[in-house]
Order: structure tokens, then sequence, then C-alpha cells
């Protein structure tokens, strides 16, 4: 009797441990990314949005593997697969820095990653760059992180800690009181100066626990190359649908600079300044996080980001809830042809 007892409270608590890990986000454990991971390599992609990611499951683009589809870990789901027959591991990462920050890396630890790709939709800051074209980055900035100055300094004031290398003046930054209404007759703002601050990064080629500091962080080369040459004359949908078209073709640009922050850009102004300070031509809220990530861990990689509004440059409402579709299609079809076109090269 006791034995039958025993017998039912490890089956019990097997049952327990088995259910607790699933909810938890490791279900499939170990034996499965260990399996995933001896086919070889993979690219990996980090999408921010389901809206993002359904567009790559529509017209037999991701096929799902058929033993593994998937594998949850820590939350997330990371979907198995091909695209034009490329292993291909998918996940979405969700909304923010910290979300893609966090994703890609969960990505990387994981899983045998040979390249990561990152897509989706962006505002432009560049007024060469309209609704439903691609931006291919050569570069990317976080510029979120800033040292928020006390009212009435300015930029001759050295910054808190400047000393020690932890804030810079040298990247410029944005005075509030310069974007006064002229119909106010006080010229300065209580809200003062913020500095635009690089990321602190911890490279796997580093010394761990001395910091490196990078700003602007530049995509994979050879990858940037190889998209040049095969996405230039690239075909994009211009159409929501058959009555509703934009009045320009859509076309994939290169040479940009793009930028992410945890804010969703719709003012004029920012906008503007990011342009005229930076050359900043797209804004979103995960790419730089991606970049970074990529950056630190010395994994090629590289970034498309489809226009779905003008960040605040425009004359009426923002448009990214019109158009957001469209971007997230053209960012689709240039993500899945880099792949089809470059087979070879990773």
């Amino acid at each position: 009797m006791r034995t039958s007892w025993l017998v039912v409270f490890f089956v019990a608590l097997a049952l327990e441990i088995l259910w607790s890990s699933r909810v938890s986000g490791f279900y499939g454990d170990s034996a499965a990314i260990e399996s995933v991971s001896r086919r070889g390599a993979h690219v990996g992609i980090v999408v921010p949005n389901m809206y993002e990611f359904t567009p790559l499951l529509e017209q037999g683009r991701f096929v799902a593997d058929a033993t593994i589809p998937f594998i949850d870990i820590g939350g997330r789901r990371f979907h198995i697969g091909t695209i034009h027959g490329k292993r291909s591991i998918v996940v979405i990462s969700g909304l923010s820095m910290l979300n893609a920050g966090t994703t890609t890396q969960q990505l990387l630890d994981h899983f045998r990653i040979d390249v990561v790709l990152h897509y989706g939709i962006a505002g432009s800051s560049n007024p060469s760059l309209h609704i439903a074209d691609v931006s291919i980055a050569s570069s990317w900035i976080h510029t979120g992180l800033w040292y928020w100055q006390r009212y009435g300094q300015g930029p001759n004031d050295e910054l808190s800690l400047e000393q020690n290398g932890d804030y810079t003046r040298l990247l410029g930054n944005l005075h509030f009181g310069s974007y006064n209404d002229p119909s106010n007759e006080n010229s300065d703002n209580k809200l003062g100066h913020i500095y635009f601050q690089p990321e602190e990064v911890f490279p796997i080629t580093g010394t761990p626990e001395v910091r490196q500091h990078a700003f602007k962080v530049p995509v994979s080369r050879t990858l940037y190359e190889t998209a040049q040459r095969e996405l230039m004359n690239l075909e994009l949908k211009a159409c929501l649908n058959s009555s509703s078209c934009l009045s320009s073709e859509p076309k994939v640009l290169f040479g940009l600079t793009g930028s992410s922050a945890n804010v969703f850009l719709d003012n004029a102004a920012y906008r503007t300044l990011l342009y005229d300070k930076f050359g900043i031509s797209s804004v979103d809220m995960e790419s730089a996080a991606v970049a970074l990530t990529c950056y630190a861990q010395g994994k090629p990689f590289i970034i498309f980001r489809s226009i779905s509004d003008l960040a605040g440059g425009s004359d009426h409402s923002n448009e990214a809830i019109q158009f957001s579709d469209l971007a997230a299609e053209n960012a689709v079809i240039a993500v899945v042809e880099f792949i089809r076109s470059s087979h070879a090269t990773f």
C-alpha cells in the first residue's frame, strides 16, 4: 500500500514539474533544442509584432518544421522551419528596446545561428524616404539614452561623472528652449538640455567587466553588400487593395542611418532634429537593440525596415494605422528575397 502511494506521489510530482516547465516557457526541453541545433546553423529572424510576422506565414513563405514546429523558451515562441529551403528560426520579440535585446540574446544563447535578420515597420525622418519604401540602413543608433542636464546649465558646463567617462557632450544635445513657441516671450525652457549618449557594451571579443562605448553600430558589411547587389531593383507593393494605391512605386533604399528608442515618434520638430544632427532616416523602437546585441556577440546582422508613417512630418494625422499592413508586407518581401538570393552566402 505504501509503495502504491509512493508511486502516485512521484508520478504527480513528475507531472507537476513537467507542467511547471511548460508554463514557464521550457516546453520542448533541451532535447528539442539540441535536436534543432544538430541540423546545422539557422538564419535567426527577430520580428517585433504578430502583424509583422503574419505576412511571413502567408503564401508558403515560411514552412514550419514537420516534427518540431516551435519551441517555447522563457515566454517566447521560437518558430522552427525553412524559407526558400534555408533553415530558419523566427521569434516575435514584442514592442521596445528591452524586448528586442533580450529576445535576440535568447535566440543566440539557445540555437546555432549563422546570421540575424530583423525586419518591421518604421517612421521616416528623411524627406526622401516615403511610405512603403524599404530602408536597409548601413548603421544603427540608439537615440534614447540621454543625460538630462539641470535647468540653468548648458553646453559649456561639464556633466556629472563626465570625467569618469560615464557621460559625454561630444555627440550633441537637444535644447528645449530652441523649440519654444515664438509667440512666447520666454526664450528659455525649464526642461533645459538633453545630451545624447553612447551605449556601454561588453563585446565578446573584449575583456569582461571592461566597458566599451558604441553609438553608431554598423551592420555586417558582407550582408549589406549582398543586399545592395540583390535587392536594388526589387519590386515592392504599392497598393493596399485594388482601389487604393500609392502615387509612386515604393523602392529599396541603401546607405542610410536608422535609429531606435522607446518612443513612438510623431513629432515634426524632433524628427527634423534627428535627421539634421545625425542623418537619421528611419525611426523605430527595436532595431538598435538587435544591432547592439549582435555587435556585442560578434554575430553578423542586417535590418530591413519599411516605412508606415512620416513620424510627424505630414500635415495630417499619423499614417501608420492606414499603411502598417502594406509596410509590413514590403518588409517581408525584402527579407524573403534576400534569403532566396543569398542562399549560398550564409
